[in-house]
């Protein structure tokens, strides 16, 4: 039905990496949650005043709930397209970001209710009736379900959406859900217990589940995450493809919403190139990077000492020692100043997320190392971060 739509309603369907088009299809699968729920939740709540069932009841308010959580990604789509102002130079992308935190809040105050209301169904359970209507209705319930979340799933994949794959994480729990206020319809009618409340229960807590898992799909980009290992070695592969830049560092990924990235790093040039050549290529660079994945480049050219023979084995060596005693630190923009009573070797060491000693005891580490290693040479070491 998706692609039939899109097909109808979006131009240009197939281009899915342009802005209008990505925004057009959140905006159709959203409109489209839209109506699928509420006719999930008229007929769920018919259902429920048929079998007098609490757990069905409650499942069809939380389909009310993803309407309404759907109709907040509808918004969020609308209000990511807006041309950057004054007061958002970098755009409005984020408010995909928003409207998914959102999502996962209503859905999360759906759970606390419903887990609220079997509780006290437990502690005064009433009768269920398994008529054939209302297990007709469940059956088409968790069909349309599982068909939703295929395609939130299918389209969030394709356009990159956090907000849809929130959405197709909840279609997913809805429709087990809905599956376990089945299976307490059939117990009752075959043995006569009435698990109604618990299977209630079970249905709240894969609704608190969802609402957790969107959060912190939607929170991550908000507060800002390392980009992932794909998109990094995408822009390593574009920039080491041309054969003046022999190295690159300090690469740092801003994300101000989907399609809307800004990314900068330092490139490694040979220190006697023609600086005006070398900022041409690096102007090159920047604009493939804007062409090909998207974002807007800055490179900040640093230039290396390729020539000088003892200089690259000192770096070779260094290298070496620091990842033999301290495993996934690196370092760049090795320099040897030379005086008439001891050398300096300075430069940048890179420290990973986790590692398990402080910026304090890699440098004196290294520091111990340079002096182990070489006689009247000292380290003049700046500690870095990794941000990839």
């Amino acid at each position: 039905m998706i692609t039939l739509l899109s097909r109808i309603f979006i131009k240009n369907h197939d281009q899915a990496e342009d802005q209008g088009v990505r925004r057009a299809y959140g905006m159709l699968c959203s409109i489209v949650g839209i109506g699928l729920n509420v006719l999930l939740f008229m007929g769920k709540y018919l259902a429920g005043v048929l079998s007098g069932s609490i757990a069905i009841t409650a499942d069809a308010f939380n389909n009310l709930s993803d309407a309404g959580s759907s109709f907040i990604t509808l918004v969020g789509f609308r209000f990511s397209g807006m041309k950057p102002d004054a007061d958002h130079p970098f755009g409005h992308g984020r408010f995909e970001y928003i409207s998914g935190f959102g999502v996962s809040m209503v859905i999360m105050l759906m759970g606390f209710e419903l887990l609220k209301t079997s509780i006290e169904k437990i502690r005064t359970p009433e009768p269920v009736e398994a008529g054939v209507l209302p297990v007709l209705i469940l059956c088409v319930s968790i069909c349309v379900k599982l068909y939703m979340s295929y395609y939130n799933r299918k389209i969030g994949t394709r356009i990159d959406s956090e907000a849809m794959k929130a959405t197709a994480m909840d279609s997913l729990s809805d429709s087990v859900a809905t599956l376990a206020v089945l299976f307490s319809m059939m117990v009752a009618h075959f043995t006569g217990y009435n698990i109604d409340g618990w299977c209630g229960c079970i249905v709240a807590c894969f609704v608190l589940y969802a609402g957790y898992s969107a959060a912190r799909d939607t929170l991550n980009p908000l507060l800002g995450q390392p980009p992932s290992p794909e998109f990094v070695e995408e822009i390593k592969k574009l920039v080491l493809a041309h054969e003046e830049i022999i190295g690159i560092h300090d690469l740092v990924v801003h994300d101000y919403g989907p399609g809307r990235r800004m990314i900068s790093l330092h490139g490694e040039v040979p220190g006697n190139s023609d600086i005006f050549e070398i900022h041409d290529v690096i102007d090159r660079i920047e604009k493939e990077l804007n062409q090909k994945l998207g974002c807007e480049a800055v490179i900040h050219m640093d230039p290396i000492e390729v020539n000088n023979e003892k200089v690259a084995e000192i770096r070779r060596i260094l290298a070496l020692k620091i990842a033999e005693r301290l495993e996934g630190v690196t370092i760049h923009d090795l320099r040897m100043v030379q005086g008439p009573t001891h050398t300096n070797l300075v430069f940048d060491a890179v420290v990973p997320y986790g590692f398990h000693r402080t910026h304090a005891q890699v440098k004196e580490e290294i520091e111990k190392i340079v002096q182990e290693t070489w006689e009247n040479y000292y380290a003049v070491i700046q500690v870095e971060q990794s941000y990839i």
